[in-house]
């Protein structure tokens, strides 16, 4: 007998997994969320904290999490409906509605000194921002070594408007189009959004996505009276053990509005929601008859977007678009490497431990989530074998 397609024996190796990372104290709980078929699986264990109230409150499919980088997506896809009412334009410039972003330099040297520089040869479209390619950035480097990073990771603390106000005050590092870089640009697309649409982002992800398909618990603040909900998030520490610390509880940053919601990781949601969104990319961008996007939107959101040449000086992790491509807000594997997803598979991940990815070919949406610093990072083994465990228990 199969459950919506899996080995209901199988599937056990799935949640022997969850224990053990609890049980290693590594994290207090985990949900796992596998959708196939139709039917829909919800693995969890553990609590929301390792201590306080949250330790006896067990991880559940209507746990709130940091959803980190996974915010990305649920941004592309509004700015997916803006492009299908015609109010943005892929190729168009963005100079109209972001004027701050309008006749941009570039760095001479990526790592040379700011004043370096040549003029932009084109203006950064809306295509730029949402595959990636507009010229600026995340850019891993040691403080005090290249120029550019340090004063781009100084834009924190700072209102929608102040923030692209000076990030338009400084070079691009690479030309528009040239390569793909991370990060930056989602958060130009939540402030593209936002004025595009003359509504906070938050609102506008409500009124487009979240809110025709019922996501209630997903936003960029947790409501006062479901603070109870929102599983606390750890870090390691500095001993050797690395015993995990609390980076941040549920009274923290996530408790209160944003100064500025940032599309490129603000955004907190359950697993019961986040299931409702992939599962309506899945279908082609319709939900238990609710439509919020058309399916060829849903299809060029979830292709590759990326040129080999793009790809070849992204300076991304070394050998990352070996299989990955890059699609609007989320990353496309362009060829099966492991036991895990297929080619055409899309989905992302989240600095707090959080990762999803939808797999076509097999039906499957597959979602994980915890709730430790950097735990996201899907080169660590653990993220082999959560996906191992998935596809291995697949059956039919």
């Amino acid at each position: 007998m199969t459950i919506g397609g899996f080995s209901p024996a199988r599937l056990t190796r799935v949640r022997d997994l969850l224990e053990r990372h609890v049980g290693s104290g590594f994290v207090p709980g985990l949900v796992a969320v596998l959708a196939r078929h139709g039917d829909v699986h919800i693995e969890s264990t553990g609590t929301l904290a390792f201590e306080g109230p949250g330790s006896t409150a067990p991880m559940a499919g209507d746990t709130i999490f940091r959803m980190g980088s996974m915010s990305k997506p649920i941004v592309a896809a509004c700015a997916m409906t803006l492009l299908e009412d015609c109010t943005l334009r892929l190729d168009d410039p963005v100079d109209g509605l972001l004027p701050e972003l309008a006749g941009m330099t570039v760095l001479a040297d990526p790592a040379g000194p700011l004043g370096d520089t040549v003029p932009a040869n084109r203006s950064i479209t809306v295509r730029d921002l949402l595959d990636g390619t507009l010229g600026t950035g995340m850019i891993p480097a040691e403080p005090g070594t290249i120029p550019i990073a340090d004063a781009l990771d100084a834009l924190t603390g700072l209102t929608a408007d102040e923030w692209i106000r000076r990030l338009g005050e400084l070079p691009l590092v690479h030309q528009p189009g040239e390569r793909w870089m991370y990060d930056t640009a989602a958060g130009l697309t939540g402030v593209l959004i936002a004025r595009a649409t003359g509504l906070p982002l938050g609102d506008a992800l409500h009124e487009r996505i979240c809110g025709p398909l019922g996501m209630d618990d997903t936003g960029f603040s947790v409501p006062a009276g479901d603070i109870g909900r929102l599983a606390t998030a750890y870090e390691r520490d500095s001993s050797p053990t690395g015993t995990a610390v609390v980076e941040d509880p549920p009274d923290g940053q996530f408790s209160r509005p944003p100064l500025f919601p940032w599309g490129g990781g603000g955004i907190v949601s359950t697993p019961e929601d986040y299931l409702t969104f992939t599962s309506a990319l899945l279908s082609g961008g319709r939900h238990r008859g609710v439509r919020v996007l058309s399916r060829p939107a849903v299809t060029l959101m979830t292709t590759d977007q990326l040129t080999a040449a793009q790809k070849a000086v992204s300076g991304f992790w070394p050998g990352y678009f070996d299989a990955m491509g890059w699609g609007y807000g989320l990353a496309v594997r362009t060829r099966r490497t492991h036991l895990g997803p297929s080619a055409g598979s899309y989905g992302w991940s989240g600095y707090y431990g959080t990762a999803w990815y939808n797999d076509p070919a097999e039906n499957l949406t597959a979602i994980f989530l915890m709730q430790r610093a950097h735990a996201g990072d899907q080169r660590l083994p653990m993220w082999n074998d959560l996906w191992t465990a998935v596809y291995q228990a697949i059956d039919d």
